[in-house]
């Protein structure tokens, strides 16, 4: 695990397919007063009360069986004090060569609760300020200011969980549920007003061969470079998100099938003069500019389209679905 997971401003637990803790990050242990030793090897389960062990079989086996991962589950987890301390866990499947786990993201959410209950008891004192009006008109004005300071509080909190809950924790790019929503957000705005939008589909080329080669760890480290590259390359109104594995996305509003060609390609080139680790990294890229005709589906699935025709044709290159012709001649 390297130093960033590892000290992440959120816990961080791998579990085998079975429940197994493989590991944790030093973040959650110092949260939960346990040593590595006391929780590797052990079962998730060990952290849990009856009722959290059925939430858990009933919510997150199926679930995460189902879909691949699991978002905003309400769980509590215990203390070494055995104190229950409330978190909000996101979890997903991940492939390592063979083997299979589940990468668990924990994120305390004890003073989000504990101010939710400071929220409700002060609307209570406010209500019972309000039947003794003038004996408790002093105290009536310092209970709005506490209200006004725990709600500020709790947006912030809430800003906090909304952010962490769309970004990759891997790239701090966006996610793929936000770019989601910012792809639903052009359409309609496309329908409104006709101006047209282009979506890039990219990919590694040849990413398999960096992570048998080099190892996940620096293949870990080109993703990461390649999504700050993607954001000091692009302009301020698109948006770059990591969409799954070595594919990332980027919408470009207000770009037609011209100049989402030229920013393409100097994406396509930027990545293939930059220094990596590996030495050398290229990309494929597949475009498709939005028509009436277009929903979420059917654009994604041109830009797909053309990506594909990227490969197909070489890779390190660029492709519009329009066009189904490479734009680059290397």
């Amino acid at each position: 695990m390297d130093t960033r997971l590892n000290y992440a401003p959120c816990g961080f637990i791998a579990i085998t397919q079975d429940g197994v803790i493989t590991e944790v990050n030093q973040t959650f242990l110092e949260w939960m007063g346990y040593e590595r030793v006391d929780l590797l090897h052990q079962h998730i389960e060990f952290l849990m009360s009856m009722p959290n062990k059925m939430i858990f079989h009933s919510y997150f086996y199926p679930t995460i069986n189902l879909n691949d991962h699991v978002e905003e589950l309400f769980i509590s987890l215990k203390h070494r004090n055995s104190a229950a301390i409330p978190f909000l866990l996101n979890g997903k499947k991940y492939v390592a060569g063979e083997v299979e786990c589940i990468d668990c993201v924990l994120v305390p959410m004890k003073k989000r609760v504990d101010y939710e209950l400071e929220l409700r008891s002060a609307k209570k004192q406010l209500e019972a300020a309000y039947l003794e009006k003038d004996q408790a008109l002093v105290k009536l004005e310092q209970i709005h200011l506490e209200i006004e300071q725990k709600q500020q509080e709790l947006l912030h909190i809430n800003a906090t969980l909304v952010e962490l809950a769309a970004t990759d924790k891997l790239t701090g790019l966006k996610n793929r549920r936000f770019f989601q929503e910012k792809l639903d957000e052009q359409l309609v705005l496309f329908n409104k007003t006709a101006k047209p939008f282009s979506l890039l589909i990219l990919d590694i080329d040849h990413f398999k061969k960096v992570n048998d080669t080099f190892g996940h760890q620096v293949g870990d480290e080109v993703l990461a470079q390649l999504a700050q590259l993607l954001s000091d390359q692009t302009r301020q109104a698109d948006i770059v998100a990591r969409y799954g594995g070595e594919e990332f996305v980027v919408i470009l509003p207000e770009t037609g099938v011209h100049d989402s060609l030229i920013i393409a390609e100097q994406l396509r080139q930027a990545v293939e003069h930059a220094q990596w680790p590996t030495g050398s990294i290229t990309i494929s890229i597949g475009i498709a500019t939005v028509t009436d005709k277009d929903n979420d589906v059917t654009i994604l699935k041109k830009a797909d389209e053309a990506l594909y025709i990227s490969k197909e044709n070489g890779r390190n290159r660029v492709s519009h679905s329009d066009r189904h012709a490479n734009n680059s001649d290397n």
